[in-house]
């Protein structure tokens, strides 16, 4: 979808709009979102940034997806002026930028460069989502002169209902909360959202996390908990313990294991596979070792730079143990 197809959708005599989910745990689904809810959603997270009405906007995301659609009605709604690029990997804009969104991908790729990340650098506010932030990552934007932020929230959400500091000296591992968004947990620890601004009803997410005063911090996802031997094991806490140690390119995942229930599998697009397991018996606790590993020629990715879980799962399946 381009930018004058969506705005002839917006712009038309029905109340909803076509997204469609991001696809990270299994296909993406269409699904319908008021407009009314879409506009209350960008008055929110402009008041939280201070945004006013003048102020730049970038658009490097695609309109197939509510991160990009998002983009635009915060422009509508809010008076900003707004910017259009090509969305790619590593977006190229002219001009000064007062908020741009992006995914972790195409920051990623922005900071292998100095003129990429002098771009970065110099957006007022950058909003990160669509996937995790890695350690590495986080460091070099604490460093960042101006507001850095990840977000949390998902389609049903229109986006994000909370943001985390990533710079400066208020960086932090906890989602401050919207105002107006209250939350709970459920009896297995996931997040229950009530944002009645943006969803009807309260919202279970499968993220598991810590609610305190100071917000939320997410430890993983429900399905992506790995039960062997009786043990549960977190593939976001196997997968963090790892990445400072292993430059190549990896997933955790899963398959069924007759003996232990699952079995921790490691894809990865590397044929070094002893240097691997070398790093994965120093690091890792004995109960979190993979017990197998797999080379694949890429690993599975949504559209939106995210881990294709299902995915992995069904490529762990079919694959001949190492």
């Amino acid at each position: 979808m381009d930018l004058e197809e969506f705005l002839a959708e917006w712009y038309n005599d029905s109340p909803t709009v076509l997204v469609h989910t991001s696809g990270s745990t299994g296909k993406p689904k269409p699904m319908f979102v008021e407009k009314r809810r879409m506009e209350a959603s960008a008055h929110v997270t402009c008041q939280f940034l201070g945004l006013k009405s003048g102020d730049t906007a970038l658009l490097c995301m695609s309109l197939d997806y509510i991160a990009g659609k998002m983009m635009v009605v915060r422009s509508l709604t809010c008076g900003l002026k707004l910017t259009t690029v090509e969305p790619c990997g590593c977006p190229s804009w002219e001009g000064t930028v007062d908020f741009a969104a992006m995914v972790p991908m195409q920051v990623y790729n922005l900071l292998q460069s100095a003129e990429g990340r002098e771009r970065l650098m110099a957006v007022k506010h950058l909003i990160i989502g669509g996937g995790a932030i890695d350690e590495a990552m986080a460091r070099e934007l604490k460093t960042f002169p101006n507001a850095v932020w990840s977000t949390y929230g998902m389609t049903e959400t229109l986006s994000h209902i909370a943001l985390r500091r990533l710079s400066g000296a208020e960086a932090s591992e906890w989602y401050l909360p919207f105002e107006g968004v209250t939350l709970s947990l459920t009896d297995e620890g996931c997040l229950v959202i009530n944002a009645p601004a943006v969803h009807d009803g309260p919202l279970v997410t499968n993220d598991i996390v810590e609610l305190s005063n100071q917000g939320f911090r997410i430890i993983g996802r429900k399905d992506n908990v790995i039960c062997s031997g009786g043990i549960k094991i977190q593939i976001e806490d196997v997968e963090k313990l790892l990445k400072p140690h292993l430059p190549e390119s990896f997933m955790i995942t899963k398959r069924p294991d007759s003996k232990f229930g699952e079995q921790v599998v490691l894809l990865t697009e590397s044929q070094n596979m002893d240097v691997i397991k070398d790093v994965c018996r120093g690091v890792l606790p004995k109960y979190w070792l993979p017990r197998s590993y797999v080379h694949v020629d890429q690993l599975p990715m949504t559209e939106t730079g995210k881990p294709a879980r299902k995915e992995a799962e069904r490529l762990a399946a079919l694959s001949i143990e190492v």
